[in-house]
């Protein structure tokens, strides 16, 4: 029998050796059981009240691979502290053949077993609930003295020793500096800038960020509230700021959460490192420029042109290459014969991709056949000191190599060809208004795109031959035919009549 194991430790302040002994014992239980350990899965400072816990959901996925049969947990607390999670997983690894087992609670197969394994559910969800509920007692008792109840401390404050809030003297006026700045109109990268250059250090003692000025902004312990849950006490921190001004930070920051930008910048190019010039082989690479009333335009450029290294390639139209493009892969692979060469492919793809299961499995029905030749000696009478020293070892090789494949396979995830059908098929149902969808479409099919001045090449995956797109001279898709975007001077515009809109640098 194949088993995986399953280890988790709540929080920070629990040690990495709390793993380690959760792995020993039930490594010494599966060993005693005679079950083969194939895999284990560990969550690192995670609460088992929530599902939410990486390793776990990866092990209940994996369980439908049909490759162990059971998970064994230190304790069911381990597994999950509310029943409904435990009842609900425990389900889904039943469904697929699994059962979770303890390896230091003895809990029997019969009916008996099953409401000691509920009692046993029922008190890990009441130990957690009891422990949360404690530790809110005492932290609201905390609140009710404006006690410090862990966590950050904002900048501008320290913690004395009966774990009150005080003022920072030397960092609290570079605090009242920052606000004062903010209210003033200066950008949140200026403050960051001048809190950095005066070495002020946040409480993990790293340089400011935006993240640290924008939280640093809405704090109210800087103007004196102290919170904690539903425990509100103005004046419970001494105040740094002023009221006044605090306010007036909250509503800048408010009519710029609520202002509109002066222009959207679209910097998703579904085709970056995928489109190339055939002039010269360089990456296109996407460019942008602003026109009469901010419009934003955007397209391709061949990088050496860019760089003027001697390209003479023009730009190409973002939105023209990208939807001639999309609409010729969903053309040409998004049909009935191509999803089915494709699935074939695939399934090929899979069968050579693994090298070292089919070596593990000739090498076991070699063992198997020898140790069948030992049988046969054995039951004829030949029966030495050598002969049962061979068996052993024969016998200790072709457990060795069962496990090796059982992992093998384990690690291998192989997919049917009604499953690859029924994912591509999916893809033909994508909504292409959506830059998301165009750009898994782009990434999943296109190897390359080769510009040329009158068409571009496509080089498709799963798919001989290329794809030839031509350019009409009236699809306007270089940039040329209407003048290439020019530079000029910051504090002046030109109204280019052939480009059509007004450029600034």
């Amino acid at each position: 029998m194949k088993a995986v194991i399953y280890a988790r430790y709540s929080c920070d302040h629990q040690r990495e050796e709390s793993i380690e002994g959760q792995l020993r014992e039930c490594k010494a239980f599966a060993d005693r059981k005679g079950y083969t350990i194939v895999e284990s899965y560990i969550d690192r400072a995670i609460s088992a009240k929530t599902d939410k816990r990486p390793q776990f959901q990866q092990m209940i996925h994996d369980s439908a691979r049909g490759q162990f049969d059971f998970v064994i947990v230190w304790k069911l607390d381990r597994f999950a502290r509310n029943r409904y999670d435990s009842a609900h997983y425990k389900a889904q690894l039943r469904k697929n053949g699994v059962k979770v087992v303890s390896a230091t609670e003895v809990i029997s197969e019969g009916a008996e077993g099953i409401i000691l394994e509920s009692v046993l559910e029922g008190f890990a969800e009441y130990y957690s609930a009891e422990l949360s509920e404690k530790v809110i007692r005492g932290l609201t008792e905390n609140a009710l003295k404006c006690q410090y109840n862990g966590g950050l401390v904002p900048i501008g404050y320290t913690i004395d020793e009966n774990k009150h809030y005080q003022i920072d003297e030397l960092t609290a006026p570079f605090v009242t500096q920052a606000f004062q700045m903010y209210c003033d109109g200066k950008q949140i990268k200026e403050i960051v800038a001048f809190l950095n250059e005066h070495n002020v250090k946040s409480s993990y003692n790293k340089s400011v960020t935006k993240t640290t000025v924008s939280a640093m902004l809405q704090n109210r312990k800087y103007i004196g509230e102290y919170k904690y849950r539903d425990v509100v006490v103005p004046g419970g921190v001494p105040a740094i700021v002023s009221e006044d001004v605090f306010k007036m930070a909250q509503d800048r920051l408010e009519r710029n959460r609520r202002a509109p930008a002066s222009y959207k910048s679209d910097d998703r190019y579904i085709l970056t490192t995928k489109v190339f010039c055939a002039e010269c082989g360089s990456p296109m690479v996407g460019e942008s420029a602003r026109g009469r009333h901010d419009k934003q335009y955007y397209y391709y450029k061949c990088s050496n042109a860019k760089k003027h290294n001697g390209c003479t390639r023009q730009a190409l139209r973002k939105s023209d290459i990208e939807d001639k493009v999309i609409k010729r892969i969903v053309d040409v692979m998004f049909d009935a014969e191509t999803i089915d060469m494709i699935a074939d492919r695939v399934l090929d793809w899979q069968e050579k991709t693994n090298t070292t299961l089919p070596i593990l499995e000739r090498e076991l029905a070699e063992v198997e056949k020898t140790l069948g030749n030992v049988m046969a000696a054995i039951e004829q009478g030949i029966i030495t000191p050598t002969t049962k020293k061979r068996m052993g070892e024969l016998e200790e090789q072709k457990k060795d190599l069962e496990v090796k494949i059982a992992k093998e396979k384990f690690a291998a995830s192989v997919l049917t060809k009604d499953q690859i059908v029924f994912w591509l098929t999916k893809m033909t149902e994508l909504d292409l208004a959506q830059d998301s969808n165009k750009q898994r479409i782009a990434d999943i099919f296109v190897n390359s795109i080769y510009v040329h001045e009158d068409r571009a090449v496509i080089n498709l995956n799963c798919r001989e031959g290329e794809e030839i797109i031509p350019f009409e001279a009236e699809s306007g898709s270089y940039l040329s035919a209407f003048g290439e975007p020019i530079k000029h001077n910051p504090n002046t515009f030109v109204n280019d009549k052939v480009f059509g809109f007004v450029v600034y640098y």
